[in-house]
């Protein structure tokens, strides 16, 4: 099966229909206009990765939606029960829209593969066409804060949800966010934790 294939027939609108239904639990202005704006993007059918995990249509959609269940859990357990006290409202906009960055990020392409027969054939794959070069944690920010506010706990989370993923010039810093909010931190894991554990990767 080609990696941009799915084997599972309507999952792509289950899933959907469950990220645009958490999503409809936050009562912020301007969240219908976010909904209205990710419809009209590829953001539903977009891969995670172009490679790695979630390199598939509607991986970034999958991935979304492990992130939200693995924080929603990770917040409801020690030590981060103890430290974290936030609505669900704010765990469901860090996590559902943590990589809203990756909206018309990725466009397919076409190369020459060898087949099982070893026959030349066209192949489907994922290549990146950043049109706004702002970043990721960061550029997700800007995206979210163009239709709703943010509490600076949120921002924090999503701008450092790469953890130490992040150039090492900047490690110093993440200690630094990590310590002040323990959710960025949280969000980390679980971004990690759908990566690696939940998601197939090629």
């Amino acid at each position: 099966m080609c990696a941009f294939e799915r084997s599972e027939k309507g999952m792509d609108f289950i899933m959907k229909e469950e990220f645009i239904n958490l999503l409809r639990n936050v009562k912020r202005d301007g969240i219908e206009k976010l909904i209205t704006y990710l419809e009209k993007t590829d953001f539903f059918k977009a891969p995670a990765s172009t490679r790695f995990h979630g390199n598939h249509e509607q991986g970034l959609l999958e991935h979304s939606l492990n992130v939200y269940k693995l924080l929603y859990m990770k917040l409801k357990q020690k030590p981060y029960s103890d430290l974290i006290n936030v609505s669900d409202e704010t765990i469901i906009i860090i996590s559902l829209l943590h990589d809203i960055c990756k909206t018309n990020y990725y466009t397919v392409e076409m190369r020459n593969k060898k087949n099982e027969d070893g026959m030349w054939v066209k192949e489907p794959y994922y290549t990146i066409n950043d049109t706004i070069p702002y970043g990721h944690g960061e550029k997700s920010v800007m995206m979210i804060s163009n239709f709703i506010k943010l509490t600076m706990e949120e921002m924090y989370a999503i701008r450092w949800h790469m953890g130490l993923s992040e150039p090492k010039e900047l490690y110093n810093t993440i200690s630094l966010v990590f310590e002040k909010y323990p959710l960025a931190l949280a969000l980390h894991e679980a971004d990690l934790e759908a990566t690696y554990l939940y998601e197939e990767r090629s």
